[in-house]
């Protein structure tokens, strides 16, 4: 209109001029310069107006009286008392979204590039009740005002199950998670920061943490109740998003984000020139929080990069209650409550005055003559204090013979201390001369006996302390510790350390030892992922030379040898035998037996049969193992589990074999079983073998159920 203006006024100048001869040539000089002055503003103005158009900057102290600026639906509202934009409140499966109303120009039209943006806000979310919150809110940017269609609970009010992943969906979000992220891993956990693209599977997750200093991280919970602001910044000409999360009481925006990446497929996203940016957030099912935004700032430009307003919080409306208000009681209920809180405090009193006393008592020892002259004895007082007092929290396995606590001796460091209660079917002479010959072994592949300790009714064990806990817990646990699956390598190295101490039990020690309960469980791996063989409570001791006495049977469903249930007399061929299923266990990732008579060297031995023997092989291993060491493995496990003792390799054999010095032989067929003897096997280990002592143990899990067998009788 102002150009139209000028030119119109020039040709009423001009019509001015050729109808009034009289006008001097000084007037219309004048004339002329004022219009073309008068239309260089309007160039320089329609210049700034077109730039204004790229821009868009909006700070929101609060959101009381801006209703018409912010569109909000289902759950989510502007709360007229304290001027709070709360998207969800406590409720069950709600969804609730709260978007700026004007769309924002994040493409440039002359370039086609996105444009850089900046923002920042204030939330805070308050969960139903501790440990109980759920499920979060997202930043978004979208084509739309809303989100319609979108799911509560995982789905966070932005997506659903139908179109979740679609390219079409055209939306970015930063989430707040504060329970298990979207098809998560069962060993991931909530309280966590991602980016999603068209997918509520994050392409980038980071714990929410917050850069203390350069080289020290702190983390919070986002579910705290308190508030905590968040900054987004966005860097069009490098693709680049910073995101910083914090406590505001902290009184800083730290200087390194939580999150620094390149978002190139974020082009891919935001198609059009123009897109809605808001929040959008969710509850699930007993799983709720209520979620608040205190404040909001955004800035947007195609020029030069944006700087969203930091957000002041003493400006802000106060924080919403962290707890619900509670009803004062009447003055007679005061009363009485005060009178029971004395008593109440009088009997601790007593409690604590009688609980000191006691401990004290139980801290002492008298040392009897006898036990002086047996070595790697500790004193009780000392691995009390190093057990935190035998603190149940420091319990780190258990089994039908005890329990293991987790120590620290200033002597030795990190231990972990058995405390086993004597039972009356072995002498207490008889123990400890047990505690002396294997405290006597030492092997790189065998569990290491520190010492021991005797004190009124028990006997403490005290061994290295093994971080990585059990074979069985790293192959079956779930979630695993340390989340992934044995590489094939490390389970190669395993069997191979397994293998060298028992060899070195059988041939290589002074006396011939017997474990008789070799199994995954009692199998320690270490920090180097080292296989450390450990529970020797049912172990025997012989003379070379010499046959065993014991008769008794015992050891773990799935690995006994099946002359065990005739005769009961373990043997080298027997631990042999166990190794053998041990073998197969670690190779194929299943358990040796179940309740349906399920045995896995038969299984393992119909795939052999039938040509294919590396079917058996763990699946979850994928195809990343090495194929010409899993078929030796599975063949020297078949032929270690032979029915015939006689029919079974040294573990010196063994060795040679997994490490390729010596050929295999050829395996029979069956095993050495007949289809009537492999039924009658089954049948006689069901019956003989009690639950008790076939049960799998725990971590550092040391039986002591022996027979009566003693040491003059070749232990």
């Amino acid at each position: 209109m102002l150009l139209k203006f000028a030119y119109a006024l020039k040709r009423s100048l001009t019509s001015y001029h050729h109808q009034s001869q009289e006008s001097s040539r000084f007037s219309m000089g004048i004339a002329r310069r004022s219009i073309e002055t008068l239309m260089f503003l309007l160039f320089l103005s329609s210049n700034v107006l077109a730039d204004a158009s790229t821009t868009t900057k909006f700070t929101f102290l609060g959101f009381r009286g801006n209703q018409t600026e912010i569109q909000t639906e289902q759950a989510a509202t502007i709360q007229e008392t304290d001027g709070l934009l709360r998207l969800t409140n406590r409720d069950h499966n709600v969804t609730g979204t709260a978007f700026y109303r004007k769309p924002i120009r994040l493409r440039d039209g002359s370039s086609n590039k996105l444009c850089s943006f900046s923002t920042s806000f204030v939330f805070v979310i308050i969960p139903s009740s501790p440990g109980n919150g759920g499920f979060g809110f997202t930043f978004t940017l979208s084509p739309t005002p809303n989100r319609p269609g979108a799911e509560s609970a995982q789905y966070l009010g932005l997506l659903n199950r139908s179109n979740n992943g679609n390219s079409s969906n055209h939306v970015f979000a930063v989430e707040f998670d504060t329970v298990q992220g979207f098809k998560d891993g069962d060993d991931r956990r909530g309280n966590h920061v991602g980016l999603d693209f068209n997918n509520l599977s994050s392409a980038v997750q980071e714990p929410v943490i917050y850069h203390d200093t350069d080289d020290r991280k702190e983390d919070f919970q986002l579910e705290s109740g308190e508030p905590i602001q968040a900054h987004l910044d966005y860097d069009g000409p490098t693709d680049s998003l910073n995101v910083t999360v914090y406590p505001t009481r902290i009184g800083f925006k730290p200087e390194t984000p939580m999150i620094s990446r390149q978002v190139l497929n974020l082009s891919q996203i935001v198609t059009k020139e123009e897109v809605y940016v808001g929040f959008t957030s969710a509850t699930g099912k007993g799983q709720s929080s209520a979620h608040y935004v205190m404040g909001w700032s955004f800035a947007s430009s195609c020029g030069e990069s944006p700087v969203s307003s930091w957000l002041n919080v003493s400006l802000l409306p106060r924080s919403p209650p962290n707890v619900s208000s509670k009803k004062g009681y009447d003055s007679p209920v005061v009363a009485l409550i005060a009178s029971l809180s004395i008593v109440t405090l009088f009997l601790l009193a007593l409690l604590f005055v009688f609980v000191m006393y006691k401990r004290r008592i139980e801290e002492g020892e008298a040392l009897e003559d006898w036990e002086i002259d047996y070595p790697h004895r500790f004193n009780y007082k000392d691995l009390y204090l190093a057990t935190k007092r035998f603190k149940e929290s420091e319990i780190i396995g258990s089994g039908g013979f005890g329990v293991v606590y987790r120590g620290n001796l200033p002597s030795l460091g990190p231990v972990a201390v058995k405390k086993i209660t004597q039972t009356s079917q072995q002498g207490f002479r008889e123990f400890v001369a047990e505690i002396e010959s294997l405290g006597r072994l030492s092997h790189k592949n065998l569990v290491n006996l520190q010492g021991w300790c005797k004190h009124k009714k028990d006997l403490l064990l005290v061994y290295d302390y093994i971080p990585n806990g059990s074979l069985d817990s790293l192959l079956c646990a779930k979630p695993r510790r340390n989340g992934v699956v044995l590489t094939w390598e490390e389970r190669f190295e395993i069997i191979k350390g397994v293998a060298s101490g028992l060899l070195y039990l059988h041939e290589e020690w002074e006396q011939v030892v017997i474990h008789r309960d070799v199994k995954a469980s009692n199998v320690l791996v270490d920090a180097e992922m080292n296989a450390k063989l450990g529970d020797f409570g049912l172990a025997r001791l012989y003379e070379r030379g010499t046959l065993t006495q014991t008769t008794k049977v015992v050891g773990t469903l799935g690995y006994m040898a099946p002359e065990l249930t005739r005769n009961g007399k373990g043997s080298t061929a027997s631990d042999v035998f166990a190794f053998g299923v041990l073998l197969l266990e670690i190779v194929c990732g299943r358990r040796p037996t179940n309740t349906e008579n399920f045995f896995l060297a038969d299984w393992v031995m119909d795939f052999h049969t039938n040509g294919g023997v590396l079917r058996a092989v763990d699946q979850k291993l994928g195809s990343s193992f090495n194929g010409r060491e899993a078929k030796l493995a599975l063949v020297v496990g078949l032929l270690c589990c032979h029915q015939k003792p006689t029919a079974r390799p040294t573990m010196r054999k063994v060795i040679r074999y997994l490490n390729g010095d010596e050929d295999l032989p050829e395996i029979d067929g069956n095993l050495g079983f007949s289809d009537s003897s492999r039924d009658h096997l089954r049948a006689n280990v069901v019956c003989n073998v009690s639950s008790d002592i076939a049960s799998s143990s725990t971590t550092f899990s040391f039986s002591t159920e022996v027979s009566t067998g003693s040491l003059g009788n070749g232990r």
